[in-house]
């Protein structure tokens, strides 16, 4: 394990790799979020940027073949941030996770370049899958508080998968999709489903006025049965 590390901190943090990778992520964070004020703040104070830092040094461990490590350094993040990201995903530049408590990215996930996720947000599994487990997100796409993305497809380029989506089937380039389960409602800038913020349908009041049918139908028969008797006495 010891000696793990000690090559992990000759051959990673050699160079400038690291350093350029840094100041890319920092300079994303500055440009997308107006709450940040300073490059000290967001070194310092933002997990997402903590998350992403210490999955890149987990996965190379990974990749290496130093599987226990990893996970330990993935772990300990998760303690620490409340962002849990599996060493074997394959992230991109400027992954930005912005609040970043209850995220999850699994193993097999892949996550293209300058993409934007929320709080609470899952790259996730449905559990009927072998191998390849988990969606693959294109770049510059933006995921919103909550929504869970589920299965081994692909997330297009330039999408947005609304706060609060469960997403199970693959997702086109340039689309909006929201919901669930998630559907488009606008695709290369153009609504393809009027979504009704305001007159959405009512469950339970659908229910209710199936059951009054219903009932008005069992009167109908059983007045009708009575009729009937009548007529025989």
């Amino acid at each position: 394990m010891q000696l793990a590390w000690i090559i992990f901190c000759q051959r990673y943090e050699s160079g400038d790799y690291v350093f350029d990778r840094l100041k890319d992520d920092i300079q994303c964070i500055r440009s997308r979020d107006p709450a940040a004020r300073s490059i000290a703040e967001v070194l310092f104070l933002y997990p997402g940027l903590k998350a992403v830092r210490s999955h890149r040094k987990a996965h190379w461990l990974y990749m290496h073949n130093y599987r226990f490590l990893a996970r330990a350094i993935s772990q300990r993040c998760a303690r620490k941030t409340g962002i849990e990201i599996h060493p074997g995903a394959q992230i991109g530049k400027r992954l930005f996770i912005d609040h970043g408590t209850g995220v999850v990215i699994g193993e097999t996930a892949v996550i293209g370049d300058d993409v934007l996720i929320y709080q609470g947000v899952t790259l996730g599994g449905t559990g009927k899958d072998t191998g390849k487990r988990h969606p693959t997100i294109g770049n510059h796409v933006v995921i919103g508080a909550g929504a869970k993305v589920l299965g081994p497809f692909t997330i297009g380029d330039h999408t947005n998968i609304a706060a609060g989506a469960v997403v199970l089937k693959e997702i086109p380039p340039h689309c909006t999709a929201v919901g669930v389960p998630a559907r488009i409602v606008k695709q290369g800038g153009v609504r393809v489903d009027e979504l009704d913020q305001i007159h959405i349908p009512d469950p339970v009041a659908r229910q209710i006025i199936n059951l009054n049918a219903r009932l008005k139908l069992l009167e109908k028969k059983v007045n009708a049965s009575e009729a009937k008797k009548s007529e025989d006495l």
